[in-house]
């Protein structure tokens, strides 16, 4: 007899590492990011599509990672300003929340636009 049985909710085949325990990502953040990370995959512009697709729900979560990621594609790829404006809202809830590169991308968003007087 096993000590958990399978139905049981805390019955886990596999440990979860501690640091990512503390960070919630989901499995399709994990996914997408490593489709944009992987060098040959990341550039193909379908596999951004499909990648953006994957960050978008885990964005609006509240998923850092996600909303990293997905406000660097949209202000980078997409070419109308509905989707670089909600880029830049991705980039600073994630820089709010500590997001070193959100943080970093905002920063050199935002010094390239130009200044009113």
């Amino acid at each position: 007899m096993r000590a958990f049985p399978s139905s049981c909710p805390c019955f886990m085949k596999y440990r979860v590492p501690a640091d990512t325990a503390s960070s919630p990502q989901t499995l399709p953040t994990r996914v997408a990011l490593w489709l944009l990370d992987n060098p040959r995959l990341g550039q193909a512009p379908s596999v951004k599509r499909f990648a953006g697709q994957l960050l978008k729900q885990p964005a609006r979560e509240g998923v850092v990672a996600a909303q990293s990621r997905l406000g660097q594609m949209l202000c980078r790829d997409c070419g109308n300003q509905r989707d670089r404006r909600i880029g830049l809202d991705m980039l600073r809830q994630a820089a709010r929340a500590g997001d070193r590169r959100a943080q970093l991308e905002l920063s050199r968003l935002l010094s390239s636009l130009p200044q009113h007087p």
